[in-house]
């Protein structure tokens, strides 16, 4: 259905003229009489009753106007969805519960005018695939190795969030007011479902491999609820959160919180986004987020080094001796 011709029909059974749809669209009248008359090929029947000063609707033009109406309000509107001024910033955080997800509730709290679409893509690469491909306007990553970001994609680290050592009430560690992170050596941490290569994954390889822990990913990931099931009931597991990391247990569960300290071991949060990318609002996130207070590269934290590789050894900032 060509919406040049409904555009057409809807102005000349608006004004009952040719000539003023003519003006209205800037082309001859001709030009709108073949538009019409193709239309009413299309549909084989006649939309109009021509007379000397006026063009007026068939029966089967009144029963057909609504829908060319409809059909050229929804043209209108897919073309409005990809437009950076005509649709909602569209950002990936990763996951519902994660820092990343937290940092764009804090954008959308300052910035409540500015519509936001959530997406979480759990990959790196299709993520990336996304951004290039224009169906993402931005994405929270830990980028490890800048140098094999795809061509035209820009990144900004932008928040570092502090991972604290989540366990029991019966777990030794329990009412320890901090932990140095090499101490965690005789202790079996559980992280179960961690994806080998992603960079989640890759992040935990790196820290276990310099400290020499013991990250357990083994078994079945049933979600975050049987985790905190499990190291409630456990004297031995323990687990990692992000400080920011969104997750309520219940009262019974007695979980405790323990600061890792000397170094903290932090997640280093990145945004990502196409260089290309024009959407009015994606300027604001990114001012947003340069302005957090909490500063990234902190002295006292660990992230791993940067450069290709599963497993490298960290960089460290401290002011406290190990």
């Amino acid at each position: 259905m060509n919406t040049e011709a409904l555009h057409a029909f809807a102005l000349v059974a608006e004004h009952g003229r040719f000539q003023d749809a003519a003006d209205e669209l800037g082309i001859t009248q001709q030009a709108v009489s073949k538009r019409i008359a193709a239309l009413e090929q299309r549909l084989g029947v006649p939309l109009f009753t021509r007379g000397r000063h006026r063009a007026e609707l068939t029966v089967d033009g009144q029963a057909f106007l609504p829908h060319a109406k409809a059909v050229l309000l929804a043209a209108e509107a897919a073309v409005r969805s990809v437009q950076p001024t005509g649709r909602a910033l569209r950002v990936d955080v990763l996951g519902r519960r994660v820092a990343a997800n937290a940092l764009v509730i804090d954008f959308h709290t300052r910035h409540p005018d500015i519509r936001i679409d959530v997406i979480t893509v759990s990959d790196i690469k299709a993520a990336f695939h996304a951004l290039l491909g224009g169906s993402i306007d931005a994405t929270f990553r830990y980028i490890r190795d800048p140098d094999a970001l795809p061509g035209g994609i820009e990144h900004r680290r932008v928040y570092d969030e502090p991972l604290d050592l989540l366990v029991g009430p019966r777990h030794p560690l329990a009412k320890s007011p901090g932990v140095r992170l090499s101490d965690l050596a005789d202790h079996r941490i559980w992280i179960p479902g961690i994806v080998a290569g992603s960079e989640w994954g890759d992040y935990y390889v790196a820290m276990a491999e310099e400290f020499g822990l013991h990250i357990d990913s083994t078994g079945p990931n049933f979600g975050v609820e049987h985790l905190l099931d499990t190291i409630a009931d456990s004297p031995t597991l323990a687990t990692t959160f992000g400080a920011r990391t969104r997750i309520a247990w219940l009262t019974g569960h007695g979980l405790r919180r323990v600061p890792i300290r000397h170094p903290t071991p932090v997640y280093p949060w990145s945004l990502a986004w196409h260089t290309v990318n024009r959407h009015p609002d994606l300027d604001e996130l990114r001012d947003h987020l340069s302005n957090l207070r909490e500063p990234t590269g902190r002295p006292g934290t660990w992230t791993p080094s940067s450069g290709p590789g599963p497993a490298r050894t960290g960089e460290r900032t401290k002011t406290h001796p190990e």
